[in-house]
């Protein structure tokens, strides 16, 4: 089984992660700030990969050291669970329709991280978090999860929408990247022979 626990404690934050690849999107995720649960259990179900998340942070400051930390710390658990990536799909995409919002995801789990983010907001908070920080959630995790991740919102009015079809998109594209190609298990998917 791809399985992983990672631990990550700082003089900002407490985090633990576990995450099963070949999991059913079961989860118990808790960090303090409801919105990103929310999205981090979108995550969960829709990919299919177990999470379990528990965070503790600085939130008397602000949420910024716990959305980002929770980032790194569940992209180094799915870096971690995929090994040596043996036998996955690697690419993946998504078309997200959330009622007057559209948006498009796609990854390569290529074990090199780059975020391209063509995503705006027309309120500065959503519930209590700050918009800007979903893109650092969505840089720590493509960083530590080694993707090459694109996330564009194509039109949408609704900021709860735009982000939650972003999560949903970063789930779907992650459920087909990370599955195993039957024709080749035993095989990294490059020509160099790593990833």
């Amino acid at each position: 089984m791809r399985r992983a626990t990672v631990e990550r404690n700082t003089s900002e934050t407490r985090i633990s992660a576990s995450v099963n690849l070949d999991g059913t999107g079961s989860y118990e995720v808790s960090t303090g700030i409801g919105f990103l649960d929310h999205m981090l259990e979108q995550l969960s179900r829709h990919s299919l990969i177990d999470i379990a998340l528990k965070a503790e942070g600085d939130l008397h400051i602000d949420a910024h050291h716990t959305t980002e930390d929770s980032g790194i710390v569940l992209g180094q658990a799915v870096a971690q669970a995929l090994g040596d990536r043996k036998g996955i799909w690697r690419y993946g995409a998504a078309l997200i329709p959330m009622d007057e919002t559209l948006s498009r995801v796609a990854l390569d789990a290529s074990n090199r991280p780059y975020l391209i983010w063509k995503v705006a907001f027309s309120q500065d908070r959503l519930g209590t978090m700050d918009s800007e920080l979903f893109k650092e959630w969505f840089q720590a995790f493509a960083q530590h999860a080694g993707l090459t991740l694109h996330v564009e919102n194509l039109y949408g009015t609704n900021n709860h929408h735009i982000v939650e079809s972003c999560y949903k998109g970063l789930a779907r594209a992650l459920r087909e990247a990370i599955q195993i190609d039957p024709r080749k298990a035993d095989a990294v998917p490059s020509t160099k022979g790593s990833l």
